[in-house]
């Protein structure tokens, strides 16, 4: 009991929806088979602040009689109030049922509570977010103390954690991180090697995805954190569309689908019959209540602890799976893999279109002679490698996901249409990683046994240009890393998806790939910078936790109702904190970008500074001898060890001789004896070579800049 009371405290501090201070019934089902009444209708509303009960009943009856009524109220397992009165007595007097009248009877108005037994009621339980609660209405024949009728319904106080709010509120956040993450990828064009900063959209999409799926395994969840994980539910894509699906149905029934078990029009009917029969449309019940609101187990007030203790197992909590969340959604079950398809493909269509729309822009803009910034000149250039680039990185954010969908349609559809598109883009995207996978390790052996290592992946400028996406955010030393993380995210999916029903299996599976790959991002730590090491060891570290604590809702261990609701608010804390610091952390980077410079920019502004200084220098620049390193002195000594090559370099220091005035037609000429006369011998076999000619003196060494 104590327990329970800190599950009560503990899901009042948990979000949720603004309601009135109210319980209320949401539909009914008859507890007994042979009812002598039966009931059409039964609405019930207590308001705490006026002590009134606002009932409308409608039913039909054999016979007048009169009854006594007992009515008792469990939240969580435990009977929290009870109470046995007469309709024709003065504590509790309803005048319409003294008696309950002959034949079809319509019965409303309002009864106040007497303050004694409205005291009972827990104050918490009108505040407490997706109340799982039941209320129980006995009536028994006055005469002989046997049931008339027995009904049960499902109680809420319009406090529900699934809040519209919040689902806008995570898609700003996922929005925020892709427009991080374009501005960076924008400011870094032309510098090869810069990592991401995180976290990214890949990041925080993950988390989401983790968040959603964790939502979707086949155990007994308690509704507060089943309303929780449907915030998240938009990030896999699991979006309600009618005229999308009703078109979905058509293409159904044209390959083989059964549209009579399954379709929108189907499931749109079967919600409106429970709201016929609802009397408060404040939150979404699960589908359990909308087709069989008899499944429930009834308690009685008079059990021991041993039956306590199996009645809490049992209670309103079911056995959840993908099926059922996707009806809960509006979605047909047999429709969700065609219907992620499509909207993935409206995605992909939309971001071609703005791509080239871009491109027209700056076609025309260039139409009138301007000047591009830099990055839209590379984006003008390369527009078709960016719009594969961004169609493959989204492919890898999703690929996790798609892999669920696609294994589920593969097990569970019925349109051999809508299985061989399954199949055919699962291989086309298994297979397109694939390829990746094998180019980068191609690659990167090769410039290991070219250059020793693989720093060339981040060199390169083509390299990193078509293949950085997969590794960017990691070490140079852990390009590779990747690859186990994509393999993880295909074996975990399959898992989800191929245990469809086998709660115990579903997670116990993904409990063993989240433990494996902290492992390895411990072991490896390879991220390229701290702010991505924490973060993600971090989401890593509670994913860890979440499905250790899913496990606690695996139906085989026979964990108690109490202890169920308490894991379900660990939960929703700490995975609610985890998206705070996401949100905060991409605040601090947005500030960050925009309050200081961007240091690739820096880079290249000092890159083309330097360029220019170095063009701007001549000989007799002041700044030579400062900003240039002087060549060895030695080498340009050694030149006057060699005759220069000018034809009268080597008798610059001769006096020049007096030409004779009597012999003018040989001026310029040699003379006949000038070999003789400077000690040279005629003939041409003559061996006395000299170093120099005589009386030549040494060039003096050569001192400063030669141009």
């Amino acid at each position: 009991m104590q327990n329970f009371k800190w599950a009560l405290l503990g899901l009042a501090i948990v979000p949720q929806t603004l309601a009135a201070d109210t319980l209320s019934t949401n539909g009914f089902h008859l507890c007994m088979t042979d009812s002598a009444i039966n009931f059409q209708t039964m609405d019930i509303t207590y308001t705490r602040s006026t002590g009134v009960v606002v009932f409308d009943v409608a039913g039909t009856n054999a016979m007048e009689q009169m009854v006594l009524a007992s009515i008792s109220i469990t939240a969580y397992g435990h009977e929290i109030y009870s109470k046995e009165f007469d309709p024709c007595g003065t504590d509790i007097h309803v005048n319409q049922l003294c008696p309950v009248p002959k034949g079809t009877f319509k019965v409303s108005g309002s009864v106040e509570v007497p303050s004694k037994y409205a005291s009972q009621i827990p104050g918490i339980a009108f505040n407490v977010p997706d109340l799982d609660g039941q209320a129980k209405l006995v009536l028994k024949s006055r005469k002989d103390q046997g049931n008339v009728t027995c009904l049960e319904s499902q109680l809420t106080n319009g406090h529900s954690t699934s809040v519209g709010a919040v689902k806008y509120a995570t898609a700003g956040i996922a929005a925020g991180a892709l427009a991080l993450s374009g501005v960076s990828a924008m400011s870094s064009v032309g510098v090869v090697g810069s990592p991401t900063s995180g976290p990214g959209f890949g990041d925080v999409m993950g988390w989401f995805h983790s968040m959603a799926t964790n939502g979707m395994l086949s155990v007994a969840y308690p509704q507060v954190y089943r309303s929780f994980s449907s915030n998240f539910m938009w990030s896999t894509c699991m979006i309600s569309w009618p005229g999308l699906l009703k078109s979905i149905d058509k293409f159904r029934g044209a390959t083989g689908g059964n549209l009579t078990v399954e379709s929108y029009e189907l499931l749109k009917k079967a919600t409106m019959m429970r709201k016929s029969f609802s009397s408060t449309n404040t939150t979404k019940r699960s589908w359990e209540y909308t087709l069989q609101f008899g499944d429930l187990v009834a308690r009685s007030a008079e059990t021991d602890d041993a039956s306590s203790s199996s009645s809490e197992s049992s209670a309103s909590s079911k056995v959840n799976d993908l099926k059922q969340v996707a009806q809960e959604l509006m979605i047909p079950s047999a429709d969700v893999f065609m219907n992620v398809l499509l909207i993935f493909a409206i995605v992909i269509a939309a971001v071609v279109v703005g791509i080239l729309l871009m491109k027209v822009v700056l076609e025309l803009w260039a139409l009138y002679g301007k000047k591009f910034p830099e990055q839209l000149a590379e984006f003008r250039k390369d527009y078709w490698g960016l719009m594969a680039r961004t169609i493959t990185n989204m492919i890898l954010v999703l690929y996790s996901i798609w892999v669920l969908y696609c294994v589920y349609q593969l097990r569970k559809g019925d349109s051999w249409g809508a299985k061989l598109l399954a199949a055919l883009t699962l291989t086309l995207f298994t297979g397109l990683l694939v390829f990746f996978a094998i180019r980068i390790a191609y690659k990167a052996r090769k410039y290991k046994k070219i250059e020793g290592d693989t720093s060339h992946l981040y060199e390169d400028r083509e390299t990193w240009k078509k293949y950085s996406m997969f590794y960017d955010g990691y070490k140079k030393d852990f390009w590779w890393i990747f690859m186990p993380v994509i393999a993880y995210s295909l074996v975990k999916s399959c898992i989800i998806a191929g245990g469809e029903g086998h709660g115990m299996f579903q997670s116990a599976g993904q409990l063993v790939c989240e433990v494996l790959l902290l492992a390895l991002l411990v072991w490896s730590r390879p991220y390229a910078t701290k702010a991505s090491l924490v973060i993600n060891i971090a989401v890593q570290v509670v994913r860890v936790l979440s499905i250790a604590c899913v496990l606690i809702f695996v139906e085989e261990l026979g964990i108690s109702q109490t202890t169920k609701t308490v894991t379900g608010i660990v939960l929703i804390v700490v995975q609610s904190t985890l998206t705070a610091v996401l949100a905060i952390l991409i605040a601090v980077n947005t500030i960050i970008n925009f309050s200081r410079e961007n240091p690739h920019a820096k880079q290249r502004r000092e890159a083309e500074k330097a360029t220019r200084d170095f063009d701007d220098l001549t000989p007799l620049d002041a700044r030579d001898s400062l900003l240039m390193d002087h060549p060895q002195r030695k080498e340009f000594a050694e030149m006057n060890n060699f005759n220069f090559t000018g034809p009268h370099e080597s008798y610059q220091d001769e006096p020049r001789r007096a030409r004779s005035p009597s012999n003018t037609e040989s001026a310029g000429l040699v003379h006949n004896d000038y070999g003789v006369a400077h000690g040279r011998s005629t003939s041409a076999d003559s061996h006395g070579l000299r170093g120099s000619i005589e009386g030549r003196h040494p060039t003096a060494p050569g001192y400063g800049m030669a141009y």
